[in-house]
């Protein structure tokens, strides 16, 4: 048998064909993959799961915290009235604000859009004179709510004009496509017009640039707060000092920190009086804003050029190392590791990598190069067995395409039981047929004879003339390869019988053969020279074989066995002991016969 085919030269352009479809669909891949929602959507995921890391391990101190005033169950327990109502209430808050003399004070809470005076007479003048004594103090931004509809909801004037013209900021966030805020922009108005928010005004009012970007939910400690009814009986108390050490310098935003209401997901969780998951009070979120502007700004995004070129760049090499899938797949484990460090490092300087994309295009690379070098030596498999099925037999041809047949000249001993068959007086035979017909008869002869080997797993060495050898055993090991290869004798015989019937039908004469087997050790592998070699079996087991074959004449049996192969067979098998023969350059061995039964 020849070594293992190479690539011919007309198969290359199909083979670079199919490498530069690959490459072609990596590609378009590594642009496609960053661009879809739902790498879009796991990127952010990757990112809370930073923040949450960062948070552990390395936890970042604000800059400039942010003092909360919390309304909860006790202070609604303790103030009545309906909290449209609370003028009073919320113009002593204010009053005792401007004792504190905070930073900044904000309201994530929505003040009456016209005057209730005819409901608490005297409620107007109250809470009027509180945001007085406030905007004396320190600037204050009161909160305006937005419908379901989207449409503002006004605040009484009179209460905006003593805010002042900056005084006002929308309670809006720009809200991610699995309903959690992580993002500050102000361009959320009508076609994208800007809208001032209440941590930006906030922001802009303390001297901040509140740009956009993502809120750095990593900076700070979780948040605690005061309550409302605890800051309204410092107030009554006169207690300036606990006011001051709570606010005093300090941005202030006051809101509702009551558990069913005005809740929104969250990267991580801030509310550390609570274990509730993610799901917390809205103002924590204005806090966290207003945290990030005071401290390195907002969290920016690493642009889409970068990181298309980064996946690009990824599926190109893995693409190219993925011909190998074992250094591929440790060049993908390696790479996904370095990218899961770089987005932590980067964010620690501000940055975001959304890096979901180049790993999965990293991933695409890697996988397409493996299925289409799967997909080629597939085919290339089925050029082999095209080719070749009809040179070697089934068992050789399926150990040369799983790889495990080396080219490499030598054999190994194995044990093997050997099958020599010849049809007698062929020669004679031939002599009165036409070159022609005598290869047609041989073929006929050779299709059914090969047929039977091959069904007991059996491998066609080669045809000698009229003449076959096979053996049993190898190159796959079988169990009991005496039984496989007196089954194929069998069935040889059998063949041959349905052959002479058409050969009489044809008014020929019919074919008479012999056949011997032997069980032994042989040296099985590659002989010949590098150029032109066959797959063989060579030793004293094959010599013998054809010995026994040559006795069948003689002997008046069409199948001859040595008492090795006998003794490897069930005892039910019934077989004429013929005694000690003489072997032509060989000791005499006890040989038995075979005929099949008559019918």
């Amino acid at each position: 048998m020849d070594s293992r085919p190479t690539i011919t030269a007309d198969e290359l352009p199909q083979r670079r064909k199919a490498l530069a479809w690959g490459r072609l669909a990596t590609l378009v891949l590594a642009i496609a993959l960053p661009l879809l929602p739902p790498v879009k959507l796991l990127d952010l995921k990757f990112l809370d799961a930073q923040f949450a890391l960062r948070r552990a391990l390395q936890p970042t101190p604000a800059a400039r915290d942010v003092a909360l005033v919390g309304i909860d169950e006790e202070t609604l327990r303790r103030l009545p009235e309906p909290v449209t109502l609370w003028h009073a209430h919320l113009g002593q808050f204010m009053a005792a604000m401007a004792a504190a003399k905070p930073r900044a004070v904000g309201f994530d809470l929505a003040l009456p859009d016209r005057s209730l005076d005819f409901i608490v007479p005297g409620s107007d003048a109250a809470l009027m004179k509180g945001l007085l004594a406030l905007r004396r103090s320190a600037p204050l931004v009161l909160g305006i709510a937005v419908g379901g509809d989207g449409r503002p909801r006004t605040v009484y004037p009179p209460f905006l004009s003593l805010a002042g013209p900056a005084g006002a900021g929308y309670l809006l966030w720009q809200v991610d496509p699995d309903q959690t805020v992580r993002r500050f922009d102000e361009n959320l108005g009508k076609n994208g017009a800007p809208l001032p928010t209440l941590a930006g005004q906030m922001a802009r009012l303390m001297g901040a640039h509140p740009g956009p970007g993502l809120v750095d939910y990593a900076l700070g400690p979780p948040f605690s707060y005061v309550p409302l009814w605890q800051v309204l009986d410092w107030q009554a108390a006169g207690d300036r000092r606990a006011l001051e050490q709570a606010f005093g310098g300090k941005p202030v935003l006051v809101g509702s920190v009551l558990p069913f209401e005005d809740r929104h997901f969250q990267p991580v969780n801030l509310a550390g009086w609570e274990e509730n998951g993610r799901y917390a009070p809205g103002v924590l979120i204005h806090a966290q804003a207003l945290r990030s502007f005071l401290g390195h700004g907002p969290i920016r995004t690493v642009s889409l050029a970068a990181v298309l070129a980064l996946a690009l760049t990824a599926a190109a090499l893995l693409w190219t190392v993925g011909r190998k899938p074992v250094a591929g797949g440790a060049l993908l484990v390696a790479g996904i590791i370095a990218l899961a460090g770089l987005g932590f490092w980067l964010l620690g300087r501000g940055w975001f990598l959304p890096a979901a994309g180049p790993a999965f295009a990293a991933l695409a690379g890697v996988s397409l190069r493996t299925g289409t070098e799967a997909w080629l030596a597939m085919a290339e498999r089925r050029r082999l067995r095209g080719t070749f099925s009809g040179y070697v037999s089934p068992p050789v041809l399926r150990e040369i395409l799983a790889g495990r047949l080396t080219e490499n000249l030598g054999g190994s001993r194995r044990p093997i039981c050997v099958l020599f068959a010849d049809i007698r007086n062929f020669t004679t035979l031939s002599e009165s047929l036409p070159a022609e017909e005598t290869i047609a008869l041989l073929n006929r002869y050779f299709e059914r004879m090969t047929a039977a080997i091959h069904d007991q797993e059996g491998t066609v060495d080669k045809f000698i003339g009229d003449g076959i050898m096979a053996f049993f055993g190898a190159p796959n090991t079988l169990d009991a390869p005496c039984r496989r290869a007196f089954a194929a004798a069998k069935a040889m015989l059998e063949n041959l019988a349905a052959l002479n019937a058409e050969l009489m039908a044809e008014n020929r004469q019919p074919l008479h053969i012999g056949i011997g087997l032997h069980f032994g050790e042989a040296v099985v592998g590659h002989a010949g020279s590098a150029l032109r070699h066959e797959y063989t079996a060579i030793g004293d087991t094959v010599n013998v074989a054809s010995r026994i074959e040559g006795k069948t004449k003689d002997a008046g049996y069409a199948l001859l066995c040595s008492e090795a192969v006998v003794k490897q067979l069930d005892r039910e098998t019934e077989f004429d002991d013929q005694g000690e023969l003489p072997l032509k350059g060989h000791t005499p061995m006890r040989i038995h016969g075979w005929r099949p039964a008559k019918t």
